[in-house]
């Protein structure tokens, strides 16, 4: 599967899909067609076996400014992507995404970063949700930042509308690594390459398993999920087990 547009640019090294929002002179927001291409990028990272982190990242400095405002000043709110807003939040991939943020990460683009399980940011990049600016609702975020940050703080990002430095959310949890600025994507790199270590369908089903119960105080039983049981049942465990007895390092297959 190919990503048909150049607003998402995809390039792979080895088992790891960058993902680059490439609209540089909007600072990368989102129209219909970078919704549709990020839409696109999700489903070729699910469906290639032979990828198994993805790591998004914006051009020319910056993340995302979120949507297009003038886009859908003129054609209105665009139709729902398959995998939610900006073809990410509601359904990202099924395998790890780690955001590598430069500069501004806010509105749609805050949330994308939400929609990912890692985020590694320049020192200097800057969040925010300012949609209530515009009368306008954080959608994703509502739900998400409750959860990852403490409540209030959380409440005041939402509310305010106001931009935080990476460094200010780092100390409440919202941020995994901080990176020297121009460094975030070598730093999210870095960080892929310590996942890659452990086995790629363990990965993904803890991703997996994590994100379906975000939200639910239910005790089901992980080991009983069709998720886990391909982790259990596959050729990757036997050889993660043969390697640790062997004292070496795996060979992944992703079988």
């Amino acid at each position: 599967m190919n990503v048909p547009s150049q607003r998402i640019l995809t390039e792979r090294r080895g088992p790891i899909l960058i993902i680059t929002i490439n609209r540089p002179e909007a600072r990368n927001a989102f129209d219909r067609e970078t919704s549709n291409a990020m839409n696109a990028a999700m489903d070729l990272l699910d469906e290639d076996d032979g990828l198994f982190i993805g790591v998004i990242t914006g051009a020319g400095g910056n993340f995302s400014a979120g949507a297009d405002l003038k886009e859908i000043a003129k054609l209105g709110v665009p139709p729902p992507q398959p995998r939610g807003g900006f073809g990410i939040m509601g359904r990202p991939a099924r395998k790890p995404l780690i955001a590598a943020v430069e500069g501004y990460a806010v509105a749609g683009g805050f949330e994308t970063c939400l929609s990912c399980d890692l985020i590694v940011a320049a020192r200097n990049a800057k969040f925010g949700a300012p949609e209530v600016r515009r009368n306008l609702l954080a959608s994703s975020a509502l739900v998400r930042l409750p959860r990852r940050m403490p409540y209030h703080l959380a409440m005041e990002l939402l509310l305010t509308g106001g931009f935080k430095e990476a460094t200010w959310l780092e100390r409440f949890g919202l941020i995994n690594r901080l990176a020297e600025p121009g460094k975030a994507l070598e730093e999210a790199l870095k960080l892929a390459d310590e996942l890659l270590e452990n086995g790629p369908l363990a990965l993904a089903a803890s991703k997996e398993i994590m994100f379906q119960s975000a939200g639910h105080d239910d005790n089901r039983w992980v080991e009983e999920t069709p998720i886990a049981k391909k982790v259990f049942n596959s050729e990757d465990l036997v050889e993660g087990l043969k390697a640790f007895a062997e004292k070496r390092k795996p060979v992944w297959k992703g079988r």
